[in-house]
Order: C-alpha cells, then structure tokens, then sequence
C-alpha cells in the first residue's frame, strides 16, 4: 500500500510537470522531473526532497514536487528549518525572476508575495495537522489521567465506606458476640447441671470462634488465618456436637489444597450443615470429600427430617429452593471467586444436596506404595 501511494505521488506531480506549455530554460524539466522522482525520500528525510525540488522550482516546473515536499517539512520539521526552506523557497525562484524581468516596484512585491504564498501554504497546512494530532493525543493523555483520577478517588471513597461499615460491624457485633461468650462461662462457672454446663462452654467457644472470624473477615485480625481445610474435622465435630448425624468421609489423603480453595471447601461444609439445622432437623447429614484429576469436589447430602413440623402458630423457617437463599447465593459467589462450580437441588427423596467443584493445584506428599505396606490409603469416615 505504501508503494503504491508513493508511486502515484511520483506519476501524479510528474505528469504536472509534463503538462506544462512553456518550458523557461533547458534545465527545467530534467531537474523538475528528478525532484518527482526523489519525492519518496520525504518520508525519512523530508528537508532532502525540499532541498531537490529547489532546482525545478526556480527553472519554473517544480512548482507540483516542491508543494509536497514542502508539506511534509512541515509535518515533521522544526520550526527552524520550516522557516529556512520557506525562505529559499521564496527567495530563489522571485530572485531569478526580479533579476532577468524588469518589472516595476508593485510586481516585484506580488512577486515574492505570490511566491511566499506558494512556499508558507503547504508548510504552515503540515505543520497545523502534526500540531493538531498532538493536541489531540495530549487530549486524550489527560482525559486518561482525568479517568485514572476519578476511579481513584472513587476507590478510595470505596474503601473508606468499607472501612466504615466494618468498624461498625465489628463494633456492633463484636459487642454481642463477647456478651455472649461472658454469660455462657458465667453460666458455665454457676450452674450444677452437667449438661447445662457443656451446652454453656460450647456457646462461649462458638461464639469466640464467631467473634474471631468476623475480625478476620473484615481484616481487623491478622494473627489467626481463616479456616480451611485443616478446620473442616474440628467443624464436624462441632455439627455432631450439636445433634447433628454427620457422616464424614474424606478420599483426599495425600493432597494439600490452595488456600482459596480450602477456604471455599471450609464455608461449603459450613453453610450446608448450617442449612440443615435450620431447615431439616434431625436429617442425616453426609459429607465427603473427592479428588477428581487436579479438582476437589465438595459434596453434602442430607435426607428428609426427621423432626416433627412446628405447631402451627408457629412460623416455619423457608426450606431451600433449587437457587438455594442468600446464604448459597453469596456461597455460589465465594465458589466462583475460587474458579469453581457450586450446584445446589432438590432431591426426588426429599433431602438437599450441595455440591461444589474446585480447582486445586495438587501437593503430593510422599506416601508408602499401599502394596507394599499391606493396607489402604487412610479414609476418615463416620
């Protein structure tokens, strides 16, 4: 494409060139048409063309080789050698003339004049066109910078707001929540009744460990991590504590899991035994944990409860529907920010399942060959 722009400048201002009628001098045309021929040199050395093109203009038919290569001075010149080759341009070919004519004062000025218009004119148009894209890149730079501003104020806005609300929340229930773990050991210190007192000692230690993610959530508690997949045996223990029949059985033995993903797997678990307690009491509960290739699936199942229904004046707690409530949809969230899949349903039994895919870039640990040592790979079942 550039070829053949560059040739047809050369045809086009060459055959101006050989349109003309009256030829001044034998010099003329030889040195207009070598200026057409050299105009492709203006893309790298624009002041080389202009310099050629010279010759033919002051013979009288390089007027159409000089006009281009006037223009492109202009567009990536400096000020200085613009203003030179106007210069030339305008003095040698009025010169030659004013010095061979005897003209009179008034043509001697339309002369140079005419010959200034013809030499300023492309210039000044090519050096409009580079001040004009420049103008408009800078434009552009600071409406960029304009932009790059305003989202960082508004981030900081952002973070600032979140900043907020944590600290209210952190105040609020953290208020609460210590409340809470000081009357169950108060409860615990006072009552005579065994089971009173070890219900009471596991409302106090929930509540601490409730108290202590909720300031790790909001990042106002960098000393313990948040829980994962090291903290999902303490968690069933805690769900089997609480009247829960969890059976829990565990087939990744000889993995380590990223700490997104064993975090999602840690709030899977989680949110699906919370579900079960609120809205299938007494439902068998299954857990178990899978390798699947480099993916770790996450699967609990629960049957139909086996609880009687609330009286009737009583309200029922919804049961989940197949988009699971706001504690699955921002589960579905956590499991997607982890680049996995989480599906929820209904089973035609009546029970729940959950069910979440993710991805996990395996450790492996060195194990003895089962073959060797006579037994299977441990499995941690209920």
């Amino acid at each position: 494409m550039v070829i053949l722009r560059e040739l047809l400048v050369v045809v086009v201002t060459g055959a101006v060139v050989l349109l003309a009628d009256h030829i001044p001098y034998a010099w003329s045309l030889p040195t207009a048409l070598a200026a057409c021929a050299l105009l492709p040199l203006r893309r790298w050395r624009p002041w080389v063309a202009a310099l050629v093109s010279l010759p033919g203009l002051v013979g009288g038919l390089g007027l159409a080789p000089t006009v281009v290569a006037l223009y492109r001075v202009g567009r990536k010149s400096s000020t200085r050698v613009m203003i030179g080759f106007v210069a030339l341009a305008t003095v040698l070919p009025s010169g030659l003339v004013v010095a061979t004519q005897p003209l009179p004062l008034g043509a001697v000025l339309l002369t140079f004049a005419f010959s200034l218009f013809v030499a300023g004119a492309p210039t000044a148009l090519g050096a409009l066109i580079t001040t004009r894209r420049e103008l408009t890149e800078s434009l552009a730079e600071a409406s960029r910078a304009r932009t790059a501003e305003l989202e960082a104020r508004e981030d900081g806005a952002r973070a600032a707001e979140r900043a907020r609300i944590a600290r209210e929340i952190h105040d609020a229930v953290g208020h609460h929540a210590t409340l809470i773990a000081v009357e169950s050991a108060a409860l615990a210190a006072t009552t005579s009744d065994g089971p009173t007192r070890d219900a009471a000692l596991r409302v106090r230690a929930l509540a601490k460990e409730a108290l202590a993610e909720m300031r790790a959530a909001l990042g106002l508690l960098n000393t313990e991590p948040a829980p994962g997949f090291e903290g999902i045996p303490a968690l069933i223990a805690r769900a089997r504590s609480a009247g829960l029949a969890v059976r829990y059985e565990n087939d990744v033995t000889d993995a380590h899991p990223p700490a997104p993903t064993s975090r999602a797997a840690y709030r899977v678990i989680q949110e699906a035994l919370t579900n079960v307690t609120k809205h299938a009491p007494g439902a068998p509960v299954h857990v178990r944990l899978s390798q699947e290739d480099d993916r770790l699936r996450v699967t609990v199942t629960n049957d139909r409860p086996t609880v009687p229904p609330r009286p009737s004046h009583l309200p029922h707690p919804p049961r989940p529907s197949e988009e699971g409530g706001h504690g699955l949809h921002g589960l579905r969230e956590r499991v997607a920010q982890a680049g996995g899949d989480l599906t929820t349903g209904v089973r035609s039994d009546g029970g729940f399942t959950v069910d979440a895919t993710l991805p996990a870039s395996w450790s492996k640990v060195d194990k003895e060959d089962s073959t060797l040592g006579g037994t299977e790979p441990n499995r941690a079942s209920a």
